[in-house]
């Protein structure tokens, strides 16, 4: 079948550095490098990069033509990537010797998708398919609506988190996947825990501890984290999340596709960089996990 993902596409500016800059601190980078990256463009990626075909939709300046491009050559369906007068999303991100990461974010010509765009899209899509968003573009509501309304299995990565974006598609989507940070952020503004959700199935990431997986009717279940020395954690959540999809897709059983997606999850983090080293499902099947 076919995923479809509503998601950001920015130019990611990583920049090494000895510690996370504090308040007020400037702080002298050790190197910088750009790349194709956006919570969205590396879902695509992902998904594509494990067998899946993905359409993907969204927006990018005319700054930004190249990334549609190596979407493209990532194995990624661009046709529904709309040329904006915005400039296209970029992403700062600073990234320390333990592998953890800051992030400042622009939108850009991500928050210039229309309804049109999303419809046409659409147009083709039907039940057996999937829809996925995350919180870097517009239009999520719209197209929301309009995938349960086809009968796509509806998918929602809720970052950045906004509760406000969440309340506005709970009753609709099918799966929610987010990290502890966010689950904690959204238990506190709805006052219910992950498994008391509308949604039928939640899934909380938890970096290294893991993941764990909520289900109507079941009692939580847990994975563990493959340990791993961590070079670079920006993208392994996405990574992650398209994997996880991706394995949906395919038909594998809830449990089946999170294990594949920690495997995935796991070797992105020994890699710098974010979309442009997205692990290819030979390499995780090669791959020897200690």
């Amino acid at each position: 079948m076919t995923i479809y993902n509503l998601g950001s596409i920015n130019a990611d500016n990583v920049y090494r550095v000895s510690h996370q800059p504090a308040g007020g601190e400037t702080l002298a980078a050790q190197s910088l490098t750009r790349g194709l990256g956006g919570k969205g463009a590396n879902m695509s990626v992902a998904a594509a990069r494990a067998a899946a075909r993905v359409v993907h939709i969204g927006a990018v300046g005319s700054d930004g033509r190249w990334a549609s491009e190596r979407l493209l050559e990532y194995g990624v369906d661009t046709r529904h990537i709309a040329v904006s007068d915005l400039p296209t999303g970029h992403a700062n991100i600073c990234v320390d010797p333990q592998g953890e990461n800051t992030i400042v974010l622009l939108s850009g010509a991500n928050g210039g998708i229309t309804r049109e765009l999303i419809g046409a899209a659409l147009s083709n899509a039907g039940p057996g398919d999937i829809f996925v968003t995350q919180n870097e573009t517009s239009g999520q509501k719209e197209a929301v609506d309009l995938a349960a309304r086809l009968g796509l299995r509806v998918i929602y990565a809720a970052a950045p988190f906004d509760a406000d974006a969440v309340r506005a598609v709970m009753d609709k989507v099918d799966m929610l996947v987010l990290n502890a940070v966010e689950a904690a952020q959204l238990s506190q503004e709805t006052g219910s825990e992950p498994g008391d959700l509308p949604c039928s199935d939640v899934v909380v990431t938890m970096g290294g501890d893991g993941c764990v997986w909520h289900s109507k009717g079941q009692a939580p279940q847990s994975f563990p984290a493959i340990p791993v020395k961590p070079v670079d954690t920006t993208g392994a959540g996405d990574t992650f999340t398209g994997y996880l999809i991706a394995g949906l897709d395919r038909g594998m059983p809830v449990a089946q596709a999170i294990g594949l997606a920690t495997k995935a999850g796991a070797l992105m983090v020994t890699r710098e960089g974010t979309a442009d080293v997205i692990p290819d499902l030979k390499e995780i099947e090669d791959f020897t996990f200690r």
